[in-house]
This record gives C-alpha cells, sequence and structure tokens, in this order.
C-alpha cells in the first residue's frame, strides 16, 4: 500500500472541471471496503460531481467551448484569411510556419479565439484539481482500496526512470500524466469537456472500439492499448472482446492507477500497467492487436518510431496496428490557418511535440518497422478511413 503523503510529489497549479446536470440510475458500486467515493450517484457509468457547484461550473465551462470550437473558430478562420488577403497572400498557399505566425499571432480576433479557448482549458483543469486536492485522503483511500482488487490487475512501477519527454504538463493539465496523484481522475473528467458533452458514457472510445480491425484470421486473444491514460478506450475493447486478455499501458502511474480502480468499479477485467509503449517488456509476437488513441502527438518524432518498432516485435504474424491520432486518417494541413492552429496548441497548450509529429512521415515510418501498410482503413472519429500496419504472417 502507498503512502498517501508520499504521492503528492509536483502538484501543479490551476485546473477546471466538468460535470453534467442530467441524472439518472446510480450504478453499483464494485469497490471493496465501503470506499467508493460517489456522494452524488453515477449515470450510468459517469459518476457524477460531488457538489451542485462544481456541476454548474462544468456545466457552462462545456457549453463555452463548444461555442469557442465552432462559431469563434470560424469568425478566427474567416478573420485570418482577412489578413492573409491583404497582406497579397493566398490563403491556400504552403508558407513557412513562422510568417504565419508572425502574420496572425497579434490580431485581436484571432488572440481572442486563442486566449477563450485556453481560459476555458484553465478553468477546467483547476477546478477539478481543486476538488481532488481537497479531499485527498478519500480519494486516496477509494485508489488504495482496489490497488490489488479485481477484476483485472495493476502494476505500477514508482522506480521506474520517468523520460524527460513526458514529464510536462501535456495540454496544460496540472502535474501531466505524471506529476499528480490524481492525474487520471483529472483526465477522466477533463474528457467530458474536451468532447463538449459527448462522451459522458464513453461514447468516443466505444466508436473507435467498435471499427478496431481484427487480424485475417479473426483470432483475437490478447489485445495492447498503449498510451491509455485514464483507461477508457481499454475498457471499452475488453467491452467489444469479453474474452480477450486486454493490457493498457502508459507512462503515467496516477493514470492506470485510476484506471485500474475505475474498471474494478465497472467489473470491467483488464490489465494495466506503468510501462512505456516504446520498451513494453512483453514477449515477442505476443499480441493481435495494438492500438492507441491520440498518443503518437504527445511523443517525439524519434521516440514515435520506437514505439511503431516496438508495436511490430509484440504484435503476432498477421496481428494489426491501429494508431488513431491527428494526421493518421488524413495528412497535416499546410494553409496558413492549419499552420497556425498547429503553432498555437504547440506554444500556448503545451503541446510539447505538436510540430515534430506533424512533420513526421508516419506511414513511412510504419513500412520500415516492416508493416504493410493500408493508408484507407476503418474510420475512426471524424477521419473518414485511418491507417492500418499489418505485421506479415
Amino acid at each position: 500500500m502507498f503512502d498517501r503523503r508520499s504521492l503528492f510529489g509536483a502538484a501543479a497549479a490551476a485546473a477546471s472541471f466538468i460535470g453534467t446536470a442530467v441524472s439518472g440510475r446510480k450504478a453499483s458500486a464494485k469497490i471493496p471496503g465501503n470506499k467508493d467515493v460517489e456522494p452524488r450517484g453515477a449515470i450510468g457509468r459517469f459518476e457524477r460531481l460531488p457538489t451542485q457547484n462544481l456541476d454548474g461550473v462544468q456545466d457552462f465551462l462545456t457549453g463555452f467551448r463548444g461555442w469557442v470550437n465552432a462559431d469563434l473558430r470560424r469568425a478566427a478562420m474567416a478573420r485570418a484569411r482577412e489578413v492573409l488577403k491583404a497582406n497579397g497572400i493566398d490563403p491556400n498557399s504552403e508558407m513557412p510556419i513562422k510568417d504565419v505566425v508572425a502574420l496572425l499571432e497579434n490580431d485581436p480576433i484571432l488572440a481572442t479565439s486563442t486566449r477563450t479557448w485556453l481560459s476555458t482549458q484553465q478553468m477546467m483543469w483547476s477546478t477539478l484539481q481543486d476538488e481532488f486536492h481537497a479531499n485527498a485522503d478519500k480519494y486516496l483511500a477509494e485508489m488504495e482500496a482496489t490497488d490489488n482488487a479485481g477484476p483485472g490487475s495493476l502494476e505500477l512501477n514508482p522506480d521506474m526512470e520517468i523520460p524527460d519527454y513526458t514529464a510536462h504538463e501535456i495540454h496544460i493539465q496540472p502535474g501531466g500524466y505524471v506529476g499528480d496523484p490524481f492525474a487520471g481522475h483529472i483526465y477522466l473528467y477533463g474528457t467530458a469537456n474536451f468532447f463538449t458533452g459527448r462522451n459522458y458514457q464513453d461514447e468516443i472510445q466505444k466508436e473507435y472500439a467498435k471499427v478496431l480491425p481484427t487480424p485475417a484470421d479473426g483470432n483475437v486473444r490478447r489485445v495492447l492499448d498503449q498510451g491509455c491514460s485514464c483507461g477508457q478506450a481499454a475498457v471499452a475493447i475488453k467491452e467489444r472482446f469479453p474474452d480477450a486478455d486486454v493490457w493498457g499501458i502508459d507512462v503515467g502511474g496516477p493514470m492506470v492507477r485510476f484506471a485500474h480502480m475505475r474498471a474494478v468499479d465497472l467489473g470491467i477485467a483488464v490489465n494495466f500497467a506503468q510501462r512505456l509503449a516504446e520498451d513494453s517488456k512483453f514477449p515477442d509476437n505476443h499480441f493481435d492487436i495494438v492500438t492507441n488513441n491520440i498518443m503518437f502527438h504527445e511523443v517525439t518524432a524519434e521516440k514515435a518510431k520506437e514505439i511503431i518498432k516496438e508495436s511490430f516485435r509484440v504484435l503476432r504474424p498477421g496481428g494489426v496496428f491501429y494508431p488513431i491520432d491527428f494526421y493518421t486518417g488524413a495528412p497535416a494541413p499546410k494553409d496558413a490557418y492549419g499552420l497556425y492552429r498547429q503553432w498555437w496548441d504547440h506554444r500556448w497548450n503545451n503541446e510539447v511535440w505538436r510540430l515534430e509529429y506533424a512533420n513526421l512521415d508516419f506511414f513511412g515510418a510504419m513500412r520500415e518497422a516492416g508493416f504493410e501498410v493500408n493508408e484507407k482503413g476503418p474510420a475512426a472519429g471524424r477521419a473518414r478511413y485511418n491507417v492500418v500496419g499489418t505485421k506479415p504472417a
């Protein structure tokens, strides 16, 4: 059992939370020892926020983000085209990103679009983190109650050397994935806001799991979800393949610890482990499917290539690799506004490796690792198709 206070290494500052105002049945708790923290019940698998105040704040932020993502973004895009045309530049032409930034970053309409998006992000994280830290003992006790419980298993490696490329506050989440004991809690509710209320029941991850391609022989005995964060996709995969041995791995110990607790509470047997995607420790030819969801833009180009090679190693002949990220279903945008959005996500949302990812020849790296590549596999998310790699039989 962990000493609670020793887990609070580098807790970061502000963050905000996302709630829902709807009501519904209370899910049956499976957390042992009467440690389940669920003061206002659950709606399906979504545990409600502990106070109506937090619910209200997060409902507002969710709706506000929806407006920012739609109407304000369209206004910013139109303004970017105006600025470019005023400078005699075709908005669809390719130009160096530094020139795009110099032209657009100080425009008041574009700056307002960026600032409102980031303020929403910051408020979302801060109020959420405040809740979990203010009530740390009971939330830690809840995780402690499930560390050694089933179904499924949990492997934590507190002495693991955390690579520098992962030790930052990804998308300005306080503490990132490795520096806050409640990273999994914060991230889960953050996804409800990020997907503007469309993911309270893991709908996005269920859709990914639904289209997950399978080997030609139909055998699915083992599945690996890399960079699993708080475990939503891994749980959805287990629900699709109930007889398979499903593993979710992530560099963040707090992430997989929360993921395990949530899976136990849902009664779904997923195995979670704190491991690196580029050094997973699994045997050669072990998995039938290896997948991940929006992971590659969070790693360096060098590590992305290592992860692709590791995926090839642990897949059995005939196994399939299904990575899902911004540009695995469509190329990175080259127009000025598309480049500007990549830049501000990198600069202001602390997506440190976003630009490296945009310039990576991802399909080429898959072929170099040995995969047979289908660039137009099953659709995932908003993409019309998504790349699939097959390990030759």
